[in-house]
């Protein structure tokens, strides 16, 4: 897990599903590809719905993780892509129930024209650290 940490004289994440630094613990790391709303058979989940869609990246990130020993909670840092702004409070919603505010990674947060798709509306791409103890290699 990360070690997330602020400093007084900057902005503060208040609550928002993330942390303003984050200390990389000792493990493997792991890069996992953009995640998006799709089903493994490639069918669009949530379509319209980005509370859905954001749940869906973060199940596909957790079954990922979950193949190599991981969790949630090893994510150290995301980078999220989203295409509308109004859509932000939501994803920030969903991430902070879903990642402990402890262990939040880092995040950036990008807002786009367009995804891969026309009928994706966010991208989760995260980096985790698994510890050495909990890895397994993917079979």
């Amino acid at each position: 897990m990360p070690i997330g940490f602020e400093a007084d004289e900057v902005w503060k994440a208040r609550g928002r599903g993330f942390q303003m630094g984050a200390i990389q613990p000792e493990g493997v790391v792991v890069h996992l590809t953009g995640q998006v709303a799709w089903s493994k058979d490639e069918q669009i989940v949530g379509a319209g719905d980005i509370e859905t869609q954001t749940r869906c990246c973060f199940n596909n990130i957790q079954d990922l993780l979950a193949q190599v020993g991981g969790r949630l909670d090893d994510i150290v840092s995301i980078t999220t892509y989203f295409t509308d702004r109004a859509q932000l409070p939501t994803i920030q919603k969903v991430r902070s129930e879903l990642l402990a505010a402890d262990t939040a990674p880092v995040s950036t947060s990008v807002m786009v024209a367009g995804l891969g798709h026309e009928s994706f509306l966010v991208e989760l791409a995260p980096i985790a650290v698994i510890p050495t103890a909990r890895f397994k290699a993917p079979e």
